[in-house]
């Protein structure tokens, strides 16, 4: 833990008490980054049975200040004054089904919470989770009122996550080493940025190992069809976003300063979607400008288009 941070009096909502939601808050308790989570879901039986199970991770896990990370069931008024929200509430993924499938279910279920927790603490953080991430934290923003930058998505930060796993398994380079972006929507229509892809500061193509090609189309569409895949097998995907939403939360408490591939609102592309940010306490200090080759600009401009159907298919309804 950054030893100039203090976690003593903070706090992070966590709506939605089902998988991924009780995933986020195990992640928050094991790797501290607040003194307290507060779930919340409109089931108190089940919130409160997550919490029960939940609190005995904190008996040796955690310390802060001298205590541990206080885990309880809270309100929507209670997580509307909170440091940050963390949104996974919603109804899951089918199999077959593709995330803009369940933007009508998701809508209502963000739009009825939002409203749950009005008014917002000024400074407040909402990171959404559920899908379509990037449609839902486009009516976050309006439905919050709170300045766009303060409402994000995950984004693409799990794609980019897979797609560095996929390629140190094969040019056997540690992910860490590895600096390679998906972009635009969490979804059907999202793009590797290849252009920009480095390992360690050198272009990848200059550091391949001898004898070894990447086929790069079908690289993109393992990353984007990895979590369909365990979805087929288990019926849900919970560990990597819960993992990844938890380094966001620290990102943005800690005020670190990370650079992360997180849905924002792009105002030259007119809705939400993944490009690299900078982030700090209040959420989106800004924007990167990647220097992507025309085909990648064209196929983000592409993503951008189909996020903006998708949103005006959501106003119809």
């Amino acid at each position: 833990m950054d030893p100039e941070v203090s976690t003593s009096k903070t706090r992070i909502a966590v709506l939605g008490a089902g998988s991924v939601g009780s995933a986020v808050a195990l992640c928050l308790i094991l790797n501290p980054v607040s003194s307290e989570v507060v779930l919340v879901d409109p089931n108190t039986a089940i919130r409160d049975a997550q919490v029960k199970d939940l609190g005995d991770a904190t008996t040796y896990h955690g310390a802060v200040g001298g205590g541990g990370v206080r885990i309880r069931g809270g309100t929507h008024k209670e997580a509307g004054q909170c440091d940050i929200v963390v949104i996974s509430a919603g109804a899951k993924q089918r199999h077959g089904e593709s995330r803009t499938d369940l933007l009508g279910r998701n809508l209502a279920i963000l739009k009825s919470a939002t409203n749950d927790m009005k008014p917002f603490r000024e400074d407040t953080v909402i990171l959404i989770v559920a899908n379509p991430c990037d449609v839902l934290t486009y009516f976050a923003q309006k439905y919050s009122g709170l300045p766009k930058g303060q409402v994000i998505g995950s984004g693409t930060f799990l794609d980019s996550a897979r797609l560095r796993g996929i390629l140190s398994e094969k040019i056997a380079v540690d992910a860490s080493s590895i600096d390679a972006y998906v972009l635009g929507e969490h979804g059907e229509s999202q793009m590797v940025a290849w252009s920009c892809v480095t390992i360690g500061a050198v272009p990848l193509d200059q550091c391949l190992p001898p004898n070894v090609t990447l086929d790069r189309k079908a690289i993109a569409r393992e990353t984007k069809d990895k979590a369909a895949k365990i979805i087929e097998a288990k019926g849900a995907t919970a560990y990597g976003i819960a993992a990844l939403s938890a380094s966001i939360c620290k990102s943005i408490l800690f005020d670190q300063r990370n650079v992360r591939p997180i849905s924002h609102w792009v105002d030259e592309l007119g809705c939400c979607l993944s490009l690299p940010v900078v982030l700090g306490r209040r959420g989106i200090v800004r924007s990167l400008n990647m220097p992507l080759h025309q085909e990648e600009k064209e196929l983000l401009l592409k993503s951008a288009s189909t996020l903006k159907d998708f949103i005006a298919q959501a106003k119809e309804v």
